[in-house]
Order: C-alpha cells, then structure tokens, then sequence
C-alpha cells in the first residue's frame, strides 16, 4: 500500500486546491425588457432568443 513519505505542506495543499474554485454564472441583463438572463439561453417569457422570435408564446 503506498503511503506518503513526507506530510503534505499547506501551500502544496493550496497549490493542488487553486483550481476548485467556484465560477460565477454568466448573466447578462436582456436588451428589450432589462431583467437579468444566462447568455445563450431563451427568454423564456418572451421567446426570443438573439433577437429573433424562436418559441410561440
């Protein structure tokens, strides 16, 4: 069974940590009615997506 030599430091542990952040959402604020919205997704209540009219509302 393999185990650890050396006890592993706090700025190696941080080091092999820095990437396990949490990333933000991408929200961006709609041009025609100003609420908030993911970017690349449809405005559900409208049915438009990037201008133009998808979904028959």
């Amino acid at each position: 069974m393999a185990v650890p030599k050396r006890k592993t430091s706090k700025s190696k542990k941080g080091m092999r940590r820095s990437h396990h952040k949490i990333l933000k959402k991408n929200i961006v604020e709609d041009k025609k009615s100003g609420e908030y919205k993911l970017s690349h997704h449809i405005d559900l209540k409208t049915g438009f997506y990037n201008g133009k009219k998808i979904l028959d509302l």
